[in-house]
């Protein structure tokens, strides 16, 4: 009998589920670098990684509306041949970029109501 309860306990255990996987990402994006921006993602069952994102203006000039915003980060990894998908969701405004994934990911980004600009992100 107590065999069998420590095999139920032990079952119990292993059924719990796994602690979520988070990753830190953090980068810059504009003309100049001058939009910083932090997430933490949780990588979601269909593989992507998905968090909440904050972004802050820490170039000189002055900026229409607030100085620091927050959205969404989603991002699609596909590491073994190094490419990387994302969305950046900021205002109910999605912009996106795609590429190659080395150390971190340096390319453009790409918004439906501006033009194109640089971002770099880091990834840990």
């Amino acid at each position: 009998m107590r065999r069998a309860a420590l095999c139920v306990l032990a079952l119990a255990c292993l059924a719990q589920p796994a602690a979520a996987q988070t990753r830190a990402v953090g980068g810059q994006f504009g003309i100049l670098g001058e939009w910083d921006l932090t997430a933490t993602l949780t990588r979601q069952a269909s593989g992507q990684w998905v968090g909440p994102a904050r972004i802050r203006h820490v170039g000189y000039c002055t900026v229409d509306g607030p100085e620091e915003k927050s959205g969404e980060l989603q991002l699609s990894l596909a590491v073994p041949r190094g490419r990387i998908d994302g969305t950046i969701v900021i205002d109910g405004l999605a912009c996106t970029f795609s590429g190659r994934l080395k150390d971190g990911y340096d390319g453009t980004l790409r918004c439906s109501d501006r033009r194109d600009v640089p971002i770099t992100l880091s990834l840990d």
